[in-house]
């Protein structure tokens, strides 16, 4: 065979390959020195990190995951480690630091186990043994926890809390995430989209309150409608509340005058057909997914009907679990047994902007 035959590159210039013993210690290495970063913020005399990032802003947090998130890693198995920690904070939102040093530990320990000749496939599997034992046993000095237990439960909140930005008013927010899960449960089966947060600049963390309904961060749609509504009966509307315009190009050819007095008069009767089914429902309150007509709009705050338009789909659907209201598409068809309950529905003003409040629903299903 002729020895000055060139060498076939397959990989890219300046890319490394290790093989065997290299690679597994190089990726114990990275996953330990990932651990190894994260261990000093576990525990009573845990330290904070202070993390500056390419563009010069400082983050000083304890929290495991925020800080593998804000160290840029490159490399492959460390990656890996920053994954455990990521799905940790996804499916349960504590332990991100004790997750991640457990792999630590875990890979540790292999690297002994390599050493003496043992093959990383059998030490994966004892791993997996070993993970079906530590279920049996955490199942088994697990204790039951009824949903009255409120005591236990604003204790899991707090230790949950605990080494995160909002410890400083952790008893307060641990008593309204506990009353907030109990309000949205049923039977047992809680649903977290329910529980919906809204954030705002303008108040410290002791102004947190846990509202019984909806936020929605809208304002009223027309000034003249009251602010304040006691005892609202809710209707909540998918559809908009305007004359569509046909989906084809239509051109409409008028030559008289009349017709197109005609033509103005026939849109306005049907949206006060729309609002005249609204006001007749005994509705005080309007919220719509869609636009609302300013004609619509005069009618409404008219009737004293307070009217919120292009609210979320999200949104709506929560309002209806809160206040037991049916949502309509077909406008004329509404029906008083279709409105939701709400003790009071207002306008108020956050930092720069107003927000719509629907509070004191009887048994809300959603809350805020």
């Amino acid at each position: 065979m002729n020895q000055n035959v060139q060498p076939i590159f397959i990989l890219p210039e300046g890319s490394q390959r290790t093989t065997g013993r290299d690679a597994q210690r190089n990726n114990i290495a990275a996953a330990k020195a990932v651990a190894e970063t994260v261990r000093t913020t576990l525990g009573p005399k845990g330290m904070d990190k202070m993390l500056v990032d390419s563009m010069g802003d400082a983050v000083v947090t304890n929290d495991g995951v925020t800080i593998l998130e804000e160290m840029q890693i490159e490399h492959p198995a460390a990656k890996m480690i920053v994954e455990v920690a990521k799905t940790q904070e996804n499916e349960i939102g504590d332990g991100t630091t004790t997750a991640v040093i457990l792999a630590g530990e875990l890979l540790k320990n292999a690297e002994d186990l390599i050493d003496k000749n043992i093959h990383p496939t059998v030490i994966a599997k004892g791993y997996r043994m070993a993970a079906e034992t530590a279920q049996k046993i955490l199942n088994n000095i697990a204790e039951d926890l009824k949903l009255d237990d409120v005591e236990t439960l604003k204790k899991i909140a707090l230790t949950a809390m605990t080494g995160k930005g909002a410890e400083i008013a952790k008893e307060k927010l641990a008593d309204l995430a506990v009353k907030a899960v109990l309000e949205v449960s049923e039977d047992s089966f809680i649903d977290l989209d329910s529980i919906k947060i809204e954030k705002k600049v303008g108040g410290g963390i002791d102004d947190s309150e846990l509202i019984k309904g909806i936020i929605l961060d809208k304002e009223r749609v027309d000034s003249n409608m009251p602010k304040i509504v006691k005892n609202a009966r809710i209707a909540l509307i998918a559809s908009a509340i305007e004359v569509k315009s046909s989906e084809a190009d239509a051109k409409i050819s008028i030559s008289d005058p009349k017709q197109l007095q005609a033509f103005v008069q026939e849109e306005e009767r049907i949206i006060k057909e729309m609002t005249d089914a609204i006001i007749k429902s005994k509705a005080n309150v309007l919220v719509c997914q869609k636009g609302i007509d300013d004609l619509a709009q005069y009618y409404l705050s008219k009737a004293g009907v307070y009217a919120v338009r292009r609210v979320k789909q999200s949104d709506l659907y929560n309002l209806a679990k809160a206040t037991g209201a049916k949502i309509i598409t077909k406008i004329t068809e509404i029906k008083e047994s279709d409105l939701g309950f709400a003790g009071l529905v207002e306008e108020i003003k956050i930092g720069e902007e107003e927000m719509t409040y629907v509070r004191d629903c009887k048994n809300p299903k959603a809350v805020t």
